[in-house]
């Protein structure tokens, strides 16, 4: 049987099927859409109507809503449905889920789903991490596109993958691959996708409101690397990722590729004075290396606009890039290439302006302590101006502040959520000189950046890298971002 008829096979397979969407969103309209289209029987499950009838779906797509968890689980057993796709906002202890689970239904991802629909017609590449995956991603799908590939960013950025590959599947342009960012949210739920190739970047506690556990959140990420077929790319800084991969189910013939910026061993990809290096997929690995790309190639994503030094975390983001690129089988060129190319994703360590001899840099995406602290690891020290806080989410900053207290020179505190960072910088960095700008500050980002501006002298560096979420001030990270940016400029026309 060909691939095309495997395709076909597995969308009419779903014909007829009763199908329960749990939750929106983006993942959740897709998925109650690509369903439909395929023939399901679906309905959507939302605890609010009104969202669902504001949500532009599908005529004759069956909305069921209850704000009480319980009895809304009551109305989708009513309907016995045979599968439940929850969208990632869902947690796995929703009633819904976990009565469906008990009654023998399936619940997938939305990224199953799309797994379903494709079934290996298209190379997946797979990435996760605490950090980075967006940054990471963009930066595969630049290189694929160097090679020639038709092989979007898709997941947890840009379009759904359910999306993507039905659109492909009905007669849109073939895809040759897809580089897909996956949240640990997304990955409860996905049993049966095989990658050509999977990474996680980086492992620290995050969203244990959802998950309940580390452990939890751990095996949550830790399913990336199931099935994959050519390579499990893990950091070889960070021993968590690595024992993922070593307690991975994998496809025979599979290899375990780190990422260092190190110098590389055999089985690495690393850095050598300004090359990255490739010790993983060449022959001669035993006593040679490939360089692949320069650190050149990633000049135009230090802060500055450009003018200052690639920060680590960047140069690691792309050395796990250039791993996954290179397990495709991608030559250097084409991973130089991609790097060289690649634009960088808004609000993450985003040069805005200067003003007054003072570089304002956006790193709105910083929404937890591990990022802030890549982030405020690329200012020289002494240079910073740090605008953070927002919804701490029960997060602590000890560590964070400490670590990084030698790139301070003043701290701006914004967001409703500001006793944890407060209290941080009180026991570590009592001698720097901070501002709080009150939750009831109408215009909060605006007060931000002047208060900063006050504090900064010629040659420093106003970071914003939250190490929170953005939700209590703002509708998200990239909102955030932009009322920083917007801020910033209305500062320059000020002169």
């Amino acid at each position: 049987m060909s691939s095309a008829e495997q395709d076909v096979q597995q969308i009419d397979a779903l014909a007829g099927v009763r199908v329960v969407v749990v939750g929106l969103g983006a993942s959740g309209r897709a998925a109650a859409t690509v369903l439909h289209e395929v023939g399901a029987r679906v309905t959507v499950a939302v605890p609010d109507a009104g969202e669902a009838e504001g949500a532009d779906l599908p005529r004759g797509v069956d909305i069921v809503a209850d704000a009480d968890a319980e009895r809304l689980a009551e109305k989708v057993g009513d309907r016995t449905p045979a599968v439940l796709v929850a969208s990632p906002g869902v947690p796995p202890h929703n009633a819904v889920l976990t009565r469906a689970l008990g009654s023998g239904a399936e619940v997938w991802s939305e990224i199953e789903l799309a797994w379903r629909i494709d079934r290996a017609a298209t190379q997946w590449l797979t990435l996760t991490g605490t950090n980075g995956k967006t940054t990471t991603v963009g930066m595969l799908a630049s290189q694929l596109a160097a090679a020639g590939w038709h092989a979007p960013a898709v997941g947890n950025v840009g379009t759904p993958v359910s999306t993507t590959v039905l659109n492909a599947r009905s007669g849109g342009r073939a895809l040759d691959g897809l580089a897909v960012e996956l949240s640990s949210f997304q990955l409860h739920f996905t049993h049966s996708v095989s990658p050509l190739a999977s990474a996680c970047l980086n492992f620290t506690d995050d969203h244990l409101d959802w998950h309940g556990t580390a452990q939890a959140y751990w095996d949550d990420k830790a399913r990336v690397y199931q099935r994959s077929r050519v390579a499990c790319v893990y950091n070889s800084a960070d021993e968590k990722t690595l024992r993922m991969v070593e307690a991975a189910e994998v496809r025979e013939g599979a290899r375990a590729v780190g990422f260092t910026l190190q110098a590389p061993r055999v089985a690495e990809l690393g850095l050598v004075e300004s090359h990255l290096v490739d010790r993983a997929f060449i022959d001669n690995r035993q006593t040679h290396g490939q360089v692949v790309a320069e650190l050149a190639d990633l000049a135009h994503l230090a802060p500055g606009g450009g003018s200052g030094a690639v920060p680590p975390h960047v140069v690691s983001n792309a050395l796990a890039a250039a791993a996954m690129a290179r397990a495709a089988g991608l030559a250097p060129e084409h991973v130089a290439y991609g790097l060289r190319t690649y634009e960088g994703g808004a609000h993450r360590i985003q040069h805005v302006a200067d003003v007054d001899g003072v570089s304002y840099v956006d790193d709105s995406k910083a929404t937890n302590a591990h990022a802030a602290s890549a982030s405020l690891a690329s200012v020289e020290p002494g240079r910073g101006v740090w605008i953070a806080g927002g919804l701490a989410k029960g997060a602590r900053f000890e560590d964070l502040v400490s670590e990084r207290v030698d790139r301070l020179r003043a701290v701006v505190v914004i967001g409703v959520d500001a006793e944890a960072m407060l209290e941080a910088l009180a026991r570590h960095a009592a001698h720097i000189p901070h501002v709080r700008i009150e939750p009831g500050e109408h215009e909060v980002m605006t007060a931000a950046v002047s208060a900063a501006a006050r504090l900064a002298q010629p040659g420093d560096v106003v970071l914003l890298a939250p190490a929170s979420a953005s939700m209590d001030q703002f509708s998200s990270y990239a909102h955030r971002g932009e009322a920083f940016a917007d801020a910033v400029r209305a500062l320059a026309r000020r002169g």
